[in-house]
């Protein structure tokens, strides 16, 4: 059930006079799941020349007075003044102050002055062919071996495919035992020697966990919760004796972060035998590489289950799911479960994300460590049980919850790490709604991770009608920060062939329609990258002059990708090979052999360079023919034969490389 198609209850009428007549006004009230009212859902259409964005919204049926359209740059601090003031009636506004290759950060505030009273607040990141990113800076890969011996292969490919993403990678491998101070020291120390550069953490494994303040988000008393944010915040002002550590986040976080941590799941109860922790990891790390080379395939819409409400003192949770999906889905692609308590199974939560695939999900109601009520369809409250998640398949890629003690996530068989324990999709989960999360600048291809820090320092900045505990430390990503949202199919095969001074690249083409292709060079497979070609290759091979050496190349398709948030160039991950060209070729002397009725060439080669053997009939023959097509060469000599020597009197032959 969409925002448009509802039907209202009212209040009782209120008599009203005007030009001495009697006139009924009909005021609405909001339903009980109308959470929607408390967001602006935008979404943008664009034009190049003239440059021009369109904002466009939902309507709110309950009578806005006025909207407020509000424009900053991505890093500003403030909003300053209103771009424009529009009437209650208006459904858009278009900004013609705009330039292509720009971004801009949009908020709308309505006002309402029908259902109560109330205001509600939108966001999006938006802009015109927007400017590819290449280089995201380095990523701090925090490894816990207890569960993680078994993975070398996967965790050497999330290297790679972190590289392949524009990120330099600096892992560590701690143990699980280590003290949450220790791994923060490991941290700050990689911090502070490139301040400037990195940008991310990204916890696997059962990292040690930081218990820090004093908090009751959820009615059942004030107590720690697990703080990732702790390893965020590099100041060192954050006190880690759980009786003077901090509810609220200290200082701004610096990193990304975020963490995959699968150990003691799914725990008691499980229904049927599970995988182990390392297969667990394992199966994650697997869907990670799936959803980057854009093997996953889901349909590009949003589901919201909404036990809360509408009610202030639930803090109108699921606005964060209003609010951030219309950017991400685009208009008429949202939809609610039934979260009535006499709903047909078929139209629950559960059942909708396990029958089909949904980009974005949001779910809250009543919560324990394990299970959310009025989601499911077991027991007295239609519980869905984190092990429903898991076994029936549930298929959401970016998935928000919210309920009491999922804060704890740290807990046996808890329900947001059981979305990445899912088969084929859950790759991220958060807890939304206390505080609201702001995920916008994925329309434009940042990754979740910059929402996260985002969310983890807003505190007045971007708002709704109500947001409990902002800056709260329970403020934490489940899953991998740097996954993006908009993955474009890489090109494959990538082979390098080395010459005297020349290496030639060819690939396979992407499978998306895409707008050519960049090539990167790098003295090591870890990086960093610089791109070579200075602008995008439309074919599928490129040639390189080098020096002696050993290079990676890496290469990545780019398209111009336009989606409900705007138009940006978005690359695929890159594909590399590595090439030695550490000496440059000597000439080469040919030895030719007559044997039998074959003609045996051989000349002196080397492994790494490709070689082709060309012909002339005769010396007065203009141009050298192609006899062999590519030859790999070998350590010292490489040999040819050509088996079609007895019906010509003569043939000159040559090699050249590549």
């Amino acid at each position: 059930m969409t925002n448009t198609n509802r039907i209202f209850e009212w209040r009782s009428a209120l008599a009203y006079a005007w030009c001495g007549l009697a006139t009924a006004l009909v005021v609405p009230s909001l339903k009980a799941d109308d959470t929607w009212v408390y967001a602006v859902q935008i979404s943008a259409t664009l034009q190049v020349s003239p440059p021009q964005i369109t904002l466009h919204w939902q309507p709110d049926s309950y009578g806005p007075y006025s909207y407020a359209v509000y424009r900053k740059a991505k890093d500003a601090t403030s909003w300053g003044s209103p771009l424009a003031t529009l009437s209650g009636s208006a459904l858009s506004f278009t900004d013609t102050a705009v330039a292509v290759g720009t971004t801009y950060e949009y908020g709308i505030v309505k006002v309402v002055v029908n259902a109560g009273g109330y205001t509600g607040y939108g966001y999006i990141y938006t802009g015109i062919n927007a400017p590819l990113i290449e280089n995201r800076g380095k990523l701090l890969l925090i490894v816990a071996t207890n569960a993680t011996t078994g993975l070398s292969n996967e965790l050497a490919r999330l290297q790679t495919d972190l590289i392949g993403d524009g990120w330099q990678v600096v892992r560590h491998d701690i143990s699980s035992s280590d003290s949450p101070a220790k791994v923060r020291t490991i941290i700050t120390n990689d911090y502070y020697a490139d301040p400037s550069n990195v940008n991310a953490l990204f916890l696997f494994g059962h990292v040690p966990v930081l218990q820090s303040g004093n908090l009751n988000y959820d009615s059942h008393g004030a107590r720690p919760f697990p703080a990732d944010a702790y390893y965020g915040d590099v100041l060192n002002d954050w006190p880690t004796n759980v009786a003077t550590s901090p509810s609220y986040i200290p200082s701004d976080i610096k990193l990304m972060i975020g963490r995959v941590d699968l150990s003691d799941m799914p725990g008691n109860g499980a229904p049927v035998p599970w995988p182990s922790e390392t297969e667990l990891l394992r199966n994650y790390l697997n869907k990670d590489h799936n959803w980057r080379f854009k093997l996953i395939s889901v349909q590009r819409r949003a589901l919201i289950a909404d036990r809360f409400g509408a009610a202030q003192d639930q803090g109108q949770c699921a606005a964060t799911g209003w609010r951030n999906f219309e950017p991400f889905v685009g208009p008429g692609n949202i939809s609610q479960a039934d979260i009535s308590d006499n709903a047909p199974a078929t139209n629950r939560w559960i059942s909708l994300i396990t029958a089909g695939s949904y980009l974005w999900t949001y779910g809250c109601g009543g919560g324990q460590d394990t299970s959310i009520s009025e989601l499911g369809t077991n027991g007295q409250y239609y519980d869905v049980w984190s092990t429903d998640i898991v076994g029936q398949a549930a298929k959401a890629v970016f998935v928000m919850v919210n309920g009491s003690h999922m804060a704890a996530w740290d807990h046996t068989d808890n329900v947001m790490r059981s979305v990445l324990a899912t088969p084929t999709m859950g790759l991220t989960c958060c807890l939304a709604g206390q505080p609201h999360w702001y995920l916008h600048h994925m329309g434009l291809g940042e990754p979740i991770g910059y929402g996260t820090r985002l969310t983890m320092n807003n505190s007045t900045l971007y708002q709704s009608w109500t947001n409990n505990f902002p800056r709260a430390i329970y403020i934490s990503l489940i899953g991998d920060p740097t996954l993006r949202m908009e993955p474009l199919a890489a090109p494959a095969g990538l082979t390098a062939i080395a010459s005297a001074g020349v290496v030639t690249l060819r690939w396979s083409p992407s499978t998306d329609t895409i707008t050519g292709y960049y090539v990167y060079r790098a003295s090591s497979p870890a990086g960093p990258f610089t791109r070579l070609t200075g602008t995008l290759v439309t074919g599928t091979n490129y040639t390189d002059s080098v020096s002696s050496g050993t290079f990676t190349y890496m290469v990545r398709a780019v398209a111009l990708q336009t989606n409900f948030s705007g138009s940006y160039y978005n690359p695929s991950q890159g594909i590399f090979a590595t090439i030695n060209a550490a000496s440059l070729a000597p000439p080469m002397a040919i030895i030719a052999k007559r044997t039998n009725n074959n003609f045996l060439l051989t000349w002196n080669s080397q492994t790494g360079f490709g070689y082709r053997v060309q012909y002339k009939s005769n010396l007065s023959q203009a141009a050298w023919g192609e006899l062999s097509g590519s030859i790999p060469g070998a350590n010292g000599t490489t040999s040819w034969t050509d088996t079609n020597i007895l019906s010509r009197s003569q043939r000159l032959y040559r090699v050249v490389s590549p």
